[in-house]
């Protein structure tokens, strides 16, 4: 079987569970990865800033792939969500993952893919989670409609994951009954977006 040919990956969010199993993953397969994170990372980047984002784009120069595993939704019952908090959520996970798009189309070439996250709740719902589901919702649909608008052949692909074997420590009580994976299942999705033709489709992972 033919390699896969080496690559440049932006990895946005590399330093989380999710991030790092993507990021050994991609560079297993043999792909050049440049990591983007608010701290730790080979580039220092706020994805709710357009400035900031505009920066990143500038250090990281040419890449093949954009790669996103950060975004963050308050968790908070539905009688207590402010107008703030469903705006934080829209801005920490799609806006922001948006912005990335949006600011890369014109910038990496044609044959390049982008790969979002989003998660188990866009279609299994939880108690304070209602922000979650519909953040993740809005990044599946704006992946569908960009697929069919972005510049040349450029690819977008959405990766929608259940809760990982490695957090079940932390959010085990939340997502009591659910079958979790391992992270590495969830990376490998990635790989599949970052090597395959598919374009506007989410990769369940569960």
């Amino acid at each position: 079987m033919t390699p896969p040919k080496v690559s440049k990956v932006l990895l946005v969010g590399a330093g989380g569970t999710l991030g790092r199993a993507v990021h050994t993953a991609l560079r297993e397969r043999g792909h050049q990865v440049v990591t983007a994170s608010r701290k730790d990372a080979d580039i220092r980047v706020d994805i709710t800033d357009p400035d900031s984002v505009r920066a990143m784009y500038d250090a990281a120069g040419a890449v093949d792939a954009v790669a996103c595993a950060a975004g963050s939704v308050p968790w908070r019952p539905l009688g207590e969500l402010t107008t703030s908090d469903v705006r934080a959520g829209l801005e920490g996970k799609a806006v922001s993952q948006i912005e990335l798009v949006r600011q890369g189309a014109p910038r990496l070439p044609a044959h390049a893919s982008y790969t979002l996250i989003t998660g188990i709740l866009t279609r299994e719902p939880l108690l304070t989670g209602s922000v979650a589901s519909l953040v993740n919702g809005a990044v599946e649909a704006f992946v569908r409609a960009a697929a069919i608008e972005l510049p040349g052949r450029q690819r977008i692909n959405a990766v929608s994951p259940t809760v990982f074997t490695e957090s079940m420590d932390v959010y085990g009580e939340v997502f009591a009954g659910f079958d979790p994976v391992p992270v590495a299942r969830a990376a490998n999705a990635y790989v599949k977006s970052v090597e395959g033709h598919r374009t506007g489709e989410v990769f369940r992972v569960e």
